[in-house]
């Protein structure tokens, strides 16, 4: 699966609250871009990429802030249905790329918590969902416990950590996490993480979805040197990722792999 076009300005977004590094709440704007490919599984229309809403609803002296965005987000699919910006839920699909939860408080950025309502919600609304967790991503009632058992038997969700999984012959791969201390949740250190992606681009998947990622040779894409070159040595492939947001959401390796970026972001792949 290559991408042949990425539309830049997004066309459509969605307001939420956020939490701005002075540890204000402020509103802020959720885009949505259109990126055509090459090809697409038969049974498929549309793919939703997406990673790093942590954010919540707007609160007002009606509503408390509970909703995270990626539950906002699958509500809002209902409503690019009606407006015909997707297709139905039979033929859309959802990748998810990691860090999902933000604190209810909205007092501060980051923190760490149950994402699991994100993957339901969306599972609802659309065909599957496959992905992965990112380092503040907790998929059980602990701030950093995973119940993969229960994860593993509902229908339609699929998350992956250094696994693959053919979904309406499409082979997505995935791994969670980031570069950091293998002691903590999601965590493995810089050459793991390195050899890890690079043996999961080496098995051709048609999609490999991670958190962190790589770097892109001569320009200022934040990520890993490393991973890039691993990459590298794989087999060319679209490279779904989030963690580190780019101003410009695709870039392409040496290999011919395409990065696209989906950090704060959604981006739906449709058929050229």
């Amino acid at each position: 699966m290559r991408i042949t076009d990425l539309q830049p300005k997004p066309f459509y977004t969605l307001p939420y609250a956020n939490v701005s590094s002075s540890r204000r709440v402020v509103e802020d704007w959720l885009p949505f871009l259109r990126a055509s490919v090459d090809s697409l599984p038969a049974a498929l229309d549309a793919i939703v990429l997406t990673a790093d809403l942590q954010g919540r609803e707007i609160a007002d002296e009606y509503t408390k802030p509970t909703k995270l965005l990626g539950e906002m987000l699958a509500a809002e699919i209902g409503v690019l249905r009606e407006l015909g910006e997707l297709p139905c839920k039979e033929r859309t699909a959802v990748v998810l790329a990691g860090d999902f939860y933000a604190c209810p408080a909205m007092d501060r950025r980051g923190g760490s918590g149950d994402v699991r309502a994100v993957w339901l919600a969306l599972a609802e609304v659309c065909r599957w969902v496959a992905g992965v967790a990112g380092n503040h991503d907790a998929l059980g009632s602990g701030s950093s416990t995973f119940d993969g058992e229960t994860f593993a038997r509902i229908s339609g969700v699929h998350f992956l950590d250094d696994t693959a999984v053919e979904l309406d012959g499409l082979k997505v791969a995935g791994l969670s996490g980031i570069v950091g201390n293998p002691r903590k949740p999601f965590r493995r250190d810089e050459h793991q993480f390195a050899d890890a992606l690079g043996y999961l681009a080496m098995g051709g998947p048609d999609l490999l979805v991670t958190h962190d990622g790589p770097d892109v040779d001569g320009t200022n894409l934040r990520g890993w040197t490393s991973v890039r070159k691993a990459l590298e040595l794989g087999r060319p492939t679209l490279v779904v990722r989030g963690h580190a947001h780019w101003d410009s959401p695709l870039a392409l390796l040496a290999n011919g792999t395409q990065i696209l970026n989906v950090d704060s972001r959604v981006v739906v792949l449709c058929r050229s």
